[in-house]
């Protein structure tokens, strides 16, 4: 069994429907080889839809972050709220604060009454 299990890796595959599109995940598959994993993606998946380009890539070659690293890029830096959206919502207060202090009609025509006078 143990020879069985070392003989299929796990490959990932991805698509790209048109030029513009970025590459999706598709699906993992088993295979023994490269050669043998495109071959099995472009049967199982090319033949339903049509995709521009397959890649396949083993799983092993994939990298993903530590739990350490994912708290280290996701901690933000003091200060920083104007990187999202809700670092914005104190324009709104500011642009009331400001309409109000603004000269309407009604104070402008008032001057002239006064410079009549």
């Amino acid at each position: 069994m143990t020879k069985e299990a070392d003989f299929y890796q796990v490959y990932e595959v991805f698509s790209r429907r048109g030029k513009k599109a970025g590459m999706q995940h598709q699906f993992s598959l088993l295979a023994p080889n490269e050669e043998m994993a495109l071959l099995m993606a472009q049967e199982n998946f090319m033949r339903r839809e049509e995709v521009l380009d397959v890649w396949v890539v083993k799983q092993t070659d994939i990298r993903k972050m530590t739990s350490e690293e994912r708290q280290q890029w996701t901690k933000r830096i003091d200060n920083k709220d104007y990187r999202t959206t809700k670092g914005y919502g104190y324009l709104r207060k500011k642009w009331k604060e400001k309409e109000q202090g603004m000269l309407d009609e009604k104070e402008i025509l008032s001057w002239k009454e006064v410079g009549e006078k």
